[in-house]
Formats: structure tokens, C-alpha cells, sequence
């Protein structure tokens, strides 16, 4: 995840996704789109989650008609990405089906895409694991109270006392600009959030944008620095993963 997010700080259009798919197919011998499976659930759950909070937050603060509208859209790409993923993993047979059906004048292609999808199933037994249900519902909560605190903390740390429910606005705020491919770091759009975020709670625009930038790098230097250890430990070029891609050749799981 380190190295993943080291890329998205050096390079463009979130290239450290693809990376990190790579590192842990190489690392741990999983098949390519197998370790996609659980990204792509990862990022829709995310997304989920921003969702979820800023429709929370539209009951407590004026947010943005941009913001509202971009919650929206990202709801909608959600609802399609869910509805997808119940259907592969809950209906695998009937998938295959689908896939046989459309592609049975083309029989390589047929059996190219079938063991592509295959493997993207066998990423889905996370989900697909009743005894996975209640540390996932812990963990999410973890793992989004602690950068909630971060950017509450890092407020303090620029002499603007405000609420708590402050550090929340940033979070959802941010998690939605930089959930679209942007330059490397997100740098503007991360900035852009927080300054749009904190002049909700009154902070003047120039205020917003200092604390846009101390938390930007608070964030993007520890992350940076522990994705390069992280990459020289796996005896791993920044070229090398940047070049990452799918195998051509893998052993297809057994049937589901």
C-alpha cells in the first residue's frame, strides 16, 4: 500500500494503483487480477464511505452545490460498481453464462475471458466470507476515524480551533477531489478541497490554503519516504513498477 500510494505522490492519474497490483502479485505469487478484484472492492467501498459522509454532513453544514453534485455522480458510479460486483460474486455461473454467450463466436477470447474472470472471482471470497463481516465493519471505522483526527489535529497545529466536526468536512472533502486521476500528489486539488472545506467554518481563503499545504505535506512526506524503503526492500525499480502488468501466462484457479 506504501509503495501504491509513493507512486500516486510522484506520478499522474493515480498510477500507483496499477503498481500495487503488480507488487502484490510479484510478492506473494497471486495472480494479477486477482489482487485487482480486491483493489477495485476496496475503491468502491472507499467511495461508499465518502458518500456516506457527505450525506451526513449535508445535514450539519452548507455544502457546496459542486460538492453535492460530485457526491452524486460518484454515488451513481458506486451503485453501478456494487450491483457488478453482488452479481459476480453472488451469480458466478450466470456471469459465465453472459460471457459464453457473448463472445461463443470468438472460442480464444471466450477462454481468454473466462480465466480473467475466474481469477477476479477468486478476489472476491473476501467479500464473499460471512466471518469477514464484523472485522470489516471494525477496520472501516478505524481506519477513517484516524485521518478524521489527522486533519482536526493538523487545524490545531495552524492555530484554527475549530470544531470537530471540521476535521470531517476536510476528510470528505479531500477523499472526493482526490478520487479523480489528477497530477502527481494530487497537488490543486487536494489544496482546492481544504481551502473550500475550511470556508465553510468561516477561515479566509488564504488561511485555508496554509493549512491546505502543512496538511498536504504532513501527509505526502512520511508516505513518500516509507513507499521508497518499501520499494528498495522489494529489490524493485520505480521504472520496473511503472512498466507493471498483467501476466500473460497464469494458472487458472479452479471453478467457483
Amino acid at each position: 500500500m506504501m509503495i501504491g500510494y509513493m507512486v500516486n505522490n510522484v506520478l499522474p492519474l493515480r498510477a500507483g494503483e496499477l503498481v500495487r497490483v503488480y507488487v502484490v502479485a510479484r510478492r506473494w505469487g497471486d495472480h494479477f487480477w486477482t489482487t485487482a478484484a480486491t483493489l477495485i472492492v476496496e475503491r468502491v467501498l472507499d467511495s461508499l464511505c465518502i458518500v456516506l459522509i457527505l450525506g451526513v454532513l449535508v445535514f450539519l453544514v452548507p455544502v457546496p452545490h459542486v460538492v453535492e453534485w460530485a457526491a452524486v455522480i460518484m454515488l451513481a458510479i458506486d451503485v453501478v460498481g456494487v450491483t457488478v460486483l453482488v452479481a459476480i460474486a453472488t451469480t458466478p455461473a450466470r456471469c459465465r453464462r453472459i460471457i459464453e454467450g457473448l463472445t461463443r463466436r470468438w472460442p480464444a477470447l471466450s477462454a481468454r475471458l473466462l480465466q480473467g474472470f475466474e481469477r477476479f472471482l477468486h478476489g472476491l471470497d473476501g467479500i464473499r466470507t460471512r466471518s469477514h463481516v464484523l472485522p470489516l465493519l471494525v477496520w472501516t471505522i478505524v481506519i477513517w476515524l484516524i485521518p478524521a483526527a489527522a486533519a482536526w489535529t493538523c487545524l490545531r497545529a495552524v492555530n484554527l480551533h475549530l470544531p470537530w466536526l471540521a476535521g470531517w468536512v476536510v476528510l470528505a472533502f479531500v477523499g472526493l477531489g482526490v478520487s479523480i486521476p489528477s497530477a502527481p500528489g494530487y497537488v490543486g486539488v487536494f489544496h482546492a478541497a481544504a481551502v473550500l472545506a475550511t470556508r465553510i467554518f468561516g477561515v479566509p481563503e488564504t488561511d485555508g490554503l496554509g493549512y491546505g499545504i502543512v496538511f498536504h505535506v504532513s501527509a505526502f512526506i512520511p508516505v513518500t519516504v516509507l513507499g521508497w524503503i518499501y520499494l528498495v526492500r522489494e529489490h524493485m525499480t520505480l521504472g520496473e513498477a511503472t512498466r507493471a502488468r498483467a501476466p500473460e501466462t497464469e494458472t487458472t484457479p479452479p471453478a467457483r
